[in-house]
């Protein structure tokens, strides 16, 4: 088609010769297409750079600095606190590792045949119940729950009590107060955490493998061990962290239910950032346990990313 006088003295005017199309001309629908997922997860992102990597960096910096008058931060850069957390304080920290520990441990022995006998239910509405009451306590408040097991561990609570009438002590047990009390705690406040990740995975578990390793020969512990828990072992490792992570950084339960006795690293933390502490001393020992937290994360990550490549 010939150009018209107009468009031949247009300067600006590019031929489709040379490679132009009204199609290829860049819009905002175009960019805003090709930028959709980075616009979408904007907010997220500045909700995570505002709330978790700066109060990080400032935790960090904090834990170098020197104790100022009235507990702050101040320079010159040291560390000191760190050298306090390991040496002074590793004895709290050891307690509270082996708290986590078989804190873990026990809500697993529990979890496994709890999520095993919800599966194995054949009505449905049997499962939906058993879920249901496993998730029952959280519609309480924790701190109320808490005051509870306080009364029922009480040098004069319930169990005493209990025990007391049945002739099976005379002074009556020192449970609260104890590293004991702490575990019994956190377990209860933790145990769903364990049951639901591992209900997951044994639901999606199937049984058949169960009644052809036993007509192979397999006896029951052969079979879970070496066919039923390796099939199942995401949900375990998801369970072991969900409880973990949080069971080691407690501060609430060790402080209602432990007493010096059951001091763990979250309650140091909270005490160094309270009145006229040491906030300096308090951000280091935050860094390591969160260096601890990272650790069973960065353990469950790559042992999924193995999984997948498998």
């Amino acid at each position: 088609m010939p150009q018209t006088t107009a468009d031949a003295e247009d300067p600006l005017s590019v031929s489709p010769q040379d490679g132009w199309t009204p199609a290829s001309q860049p819009t905002w629908r175009a960019w805003l297409a090709r930028h959709s997922a980075v616009l979408l997860s904007l907010p997220t992102l500045l909700w995570l750079l505002i709330f978790f990597v700066a109060p990080l960096l400032i935790i960090l910096m904090m834990s170098v600095m020197t104790r100022g008058a009235g507990g702050v931060p101040q320079l010159p850069l040291t560390l000191e606190h760190y050298d306090r957390t390991f040496n002074i304080f590793g004895v709290v920290l050891n307690r509270s590792l082996w708290i986590a520990f078989w804190t873990t441990l026990a809500c697993l022995l529990l979890a496994y045949p709890m999520a095993v006998f919800i599966r194995t239910r054949h009505k449905p509405w049997v499962r939906s119940l058993a879920l249901f009451l496993v998730v029952l306590p959280f519609w309480t408040n924790f701190l109320a729950r808490t005051y509870a097991w306080r009364m029922l561990l009480g040098n004069e609570g319930i169990i005493n009590s209990l025990l007391a009438r049945l002739g099976l002590t005379e002074h009556g047990l020192q449970l609260l107060n104890t590293e004991l009390a702490v575990m019994i705690g956190l377990v209860y406040g933790f145990l769903p955490f364990m049951v639901l990740p591992i209900y997951a995975s044994v639901e999606r578990f199937d049984f058949r493998y169960v009644e052809a390793a036993t007509d192979l020969g397999a006896n029951y512990w052969h079979t879970f061990w070496r066919v039923m828990l390796p099939m199942t072992l995401p949900g375990v490792l998801a369970g072991c962290v969900l409880v973990f992570v949080p069971s080691i950084g407690a501060f609430v339960t060790p402080d209602l239910l432990g007493g010096r006795s059951g001091l763990m690293i979250g309650n140091l933390i909270n005490s160094q950032f309270k009145g006229t502490g040491n906030m300096p001393l308090g951000a280091a020992m935050s860094v390591v346990l969160l260096a601890f937290v990272l650790l069973p994360l960065a353990a469950y990550l790559r042992m999924n990313r193995e999984e997948r490549l498998n």
